[in-house]
């Protein structure tokens, strides 16, 4: 088997993925229509055209405007479900998925509604396609503490369907120490932690991620090699990083994929997780990712095999799950000789 076969079959969990970010153009124009609800593009080609982006904000830009046709149950349903579908296609076989209430209930859609739709897609794709699934809430770091813990009480009917929180949005100007009340309320829910730190903020916002909000695993985490100490820590208690490479360069982040840091965060030992984040604006799902690194960095099939490895060792599986994961990608590793 080639690399870019075993890239596409060999079992992985995808752990950093935005689903409101799955939003293709086609779909996003079936819900503009079904939905009664004006796109500011003509066509799914000017769509795709936009996609161009100077930094993390021009693309929440153009990705809050999408959401907007996002309205019904079902609309989160056939998001979510379309996603798990491709997703099952490249071998991934268990997912934790982002989705931003705030984005939605801002605009008169209930939590309700948005739980509701997502929830019922994983249930249904766990049976469908083979996903099991958790599901993170997450917070907008542009809007305010209060607002989080507003949506974290409207969480509370629905919580046994949610695995934990993160942060997410405009990193810069936004640090994690925003949010530390909220995410004490969230543990005492119950839930775990995740947040996005060190993309387009500093290394400390890695510090407080950890120190002050409690996370299981950082999210991006790129910028840690800025500071030894850091990179000491996160290599010693096996942190896990949900590294997006595409995402990194079409962000601005680095200047290409060559660029990348990946391989001095694999050199220094750290817990490296390949993933797409918001796939149809950054040119790639997880195994679009995987091929880009593995042609970028002449990675092998060893290579692979322990990045997916890793996608399921930092995953929130328990660990009869883990361990079932493990040896089928070790199965599949033995067969290649």
């Amino acid at each position: 088997m080639s690399v870019e076969s075993f890239v596409r079959d060999v079992p992985k969990a995808e752990l950093h993925l935005h689903i409101e970010g799955t939003l293709e153009p086609e779909l996003m124009f079936e819900l503009s229509g079904r939905n009664e609800v004006s796109l500011p593009y003509p066509d799914v080609d000017a769509v795709r055209r936009a996609y161009v982006f100077d930094n993390l904000q021009s693309f929440l830009d153009i990705y809050y405007a999408g959401c907007a046709v996002l309205v019904t149950e079902q609309d989160f349903y056939d998001l979510t479900s379309a996603y798990l579908r491709l997703a099952a296609g490249q071998g991934v076989r268990h997912a934790e998925i982002f989705f931003d209430p705030q984005t939605h209930t801002e605009r008169g859609v209930s939590f309700e509604t948005v739980v509701t739709g997502i929830h019922r897609a994983l249930e249904d794709g766990r049976a469908s396609v083979g996903i099991s699934s958790r599901l993170i809430m997450c917070f907008l770091r542009h809007l305010s503490a209060e607002a989080a813990m507003e949506t974290l009480e409207q969480a509370g009917p629905f919580v046994s369907w949610i695995s934990a929180v993160g942060l997410d949005s405009s990193e810069s100007g936004n640090p994690p120490s925003k949010f530390e009340a909220v995410y004490r309320q969230a543990r005492e829910m119950g839930l775990l932690a995740v947040a996005h730190a060190g993309e387009e903020g500093p290394p400390s916002y890695i510090w407080e991620a950890l120190d002050l909000l409690g996370v299981r695993r950082i999210d991006h985490g790129v910028r840690c090699l800025e500071d030894d100490r850091l990179v000491a820590r996160l290599a010693s208690e096996q942190v896990p990083l949900t590294v997006c490479p595409l995402s990194n360069v079409k962000l601005r982040v680095f200047p290409s994929l060559r660029e990348h840091n990946l391989p001095l965060l694999l050199d220094r030992g750290l817990l490296v997780t390949i993933n797409s984040d918001d796939p149809p604006y950054f040119g790639g799902y997880v195994e679009e990712n995987f091929r880009g690194v593995v042609e970028t960095f002449g990675l092998g099939v060893g290579d692979v095999a322990q990045l997916a490895r890793n996608s399921f060792v930092a995953s929130f599986l328990d660990d009869s799950a883990k361990a079932r994961h493990l040896a089928t990608i070790d199965a599949a590793l033995a067969a290649e000789g």
